[in-house]
């Protein structure tokens, strides 16, 4: 009995002693880590390498504590070296420690920092406003502006890298990019070797654009991006780098419209997704115009309503939409745009174009309104010349002229002024013709009479 309770407090002691020895080295300020260095893999992937303190106490299970000079992204982790993805475009330090647990309150040993430099050339010469956008997940296009001190002929080139694939799964749905195997099974791959080139380099304006082809394949990752670098050829101005995530800045294609139809007062529509999209990790905005009411309406969908034995709900990725009170005699136009949503997506900012127009239904007969926009301005312009015509005597008829009564007595006076003077003119006429002595001279021609 008396070897056993030895054993027992022999066992003990010994964890104790460990634990104590645990604590003391907790306690304890490491010595920093030796021998710090940096590099640039790929194209922007900076890598920090250190190898562990000389003189760290035995019973300390180490750490590394690494942040970057604005504190920022601080990770404790065991491995001895760092990996970020960050753009050159300024010097970056980071600042690495050694620690024996994984606790943030501990002190770590002295701090030892390692910074890179961006590349060289004047920051003013490098490309700015880079965005790259990933279209339908086919192809990606990047465009940028020239830097302020670049000569207008400068020729540019990009180049893109990203790792071949992640660890893939079969049937998730976020997307990477993955090289499926021949037995069609999904395995881990490592990173392209080397960085690509685009060769499709345009101007647009202004702008000066690249694309270059970018498919997806369903598959689950943790962190994936892909690295771009704009630089020109003669090495005059300063490269420009940048990360761009898989899961943002995606733009699809236009969804195409397949059912039009109008049944119970409400207007069916349903549509095909655009290709390389499903339909929960799509929203959707549809347009309804009417000539009727003039009535424009843009709808935001984010589920779908369609609940409709007619539609085709066996078509893969189709989404159905319903526009409640129609009217009757009336024409509508549809159109249907998409954009990615937070469900696989990181952002929602880019919609697709406006897929094409459809109309459906009819309006009244217009051979009545026809006839009438003729008659109309024939009758107009008939009714005009009349007016004009007998303006004069439509006027007399409207506005009569208000009787003057001093006229009617001057022309009754002036009547009988004007009949004295006839008279008096008459009276002296005859007088003067009573007094007038006319001789009359008699001639006659006589013939003698025969004796």
């Amino acid at each position: 009995m008396a070897r056993p309770a030895l054993l027992g407090e022999l066992l003990v002691r010994l964890l104790w002693t460990a634990t104590v020895g645990q604590v003391a080295a907790a306690t304890e300020v490491q010595p920093p880590v030796t021998n710090l260095s940096v590099s640039v893999e790929n194209l922007c992937t900076i890598i920090w390498t250190w190898n562990p303190p000389e003189g760290a106490s035995p019973n300390c299970s180490l750490r590394y504590l690494s942040h970057f000079d604005d504190q920022q992204d601080k990770i404790i982790a065991p491995e001895t070296h760092r990996k970020e993805e960050l753009p050159l475009d300024e010097k970056i330090c980071l600042q690495v420690g050694s620690q024996c647990s994984a606790n943030e309150s501990e002190k770590p040993g002295p701090l030892v920092k390692k910074c890179i430099s961006p590349p060289k050339g004047d920051p003013e010469s490098a490309v700015t406003e880079l965005k790259c956008i990933w279209h339908n997940l086919s192809y990606m296009k990047c465009s940028w502006l020239p830097g302020r001190n670049t000569s207008p002929d400068t020729d540019y080139t990009l180049y893109y890298w990203f790792s071949r694939c992640s660890l893939c799964w079969p049937g998730t749905h976020f997307y990477l990019f993955c090289i499926k195997t021949l037995d069609t099974s999904w395995m881990m791959y490592s990173t392209l070797g080397k960085s690509l080139q685009c060769e499709n380099i345009y101007r647009e304006g202004q702008l000066i654009a690249c694309d270059f082809k970018l498919t997806k394949v369903e598959s689950s990752f943790e962190h994936h991006n892909i690295q771009i670098m704009v630089k020109d050829n003669a090495g005059k101005i300063r490269p420009s780098c940048k990360i761009v995530s898989l899961t943002s800045h995606v733009k699809p294609g236009p969804p195409h419209i397949k059912h039009l139809f109008l049944k119970n007062g409400a207007l069916f529509v349903q549509w095909k997704n655009p290709q390389n999209f499903i339909s929960r990790c799509l929203s959707y905005e549809v347009e309804v115009n009417s000539t009727q009411r003039d009535q424009h309406t843009v709808l935001e969908v984010e589920d779908d309503k369609c609940q409709n034995s007619e539609s085709d709900r066996n078509m893969e990725d189709a989404s159905c939409f319903v526009f409640p009170g129609v009217l009757a005699d009336t024409v509508y136009t549809v159109r249907v745009r998409v954009k990615t949503n937070k469900l696989c997506f990181d952002d929602n900012d880019l919609w697709s174009d406006w897929s094409e127009v459809q109309s459906i239904g009819k309006e009244q007969n217009s051979t009545f309104y026809t006839t009438m926009l003729l008659i109309i301005p024939v009758f107009v312009a008939v009714a005009i010349v009349i007016l004009l015509f007998y303006l004069k005597r439509l006027k007399i008829i409207i506005f009569p002229p208000i009787p003057d009564p001093g006229k009617i007595f001057k022309e009754m006076f002036g009547d009988q002024n004007d009949d004295t003077l006839q008279w008096k003119k008459y009276d002296i006429y005859e007088k003067q013709s009573k007094e007038e002595t006319d001789s009359v001279v008699l001639i006659e021609n006589l013939k003698k009479a025969a004796p």
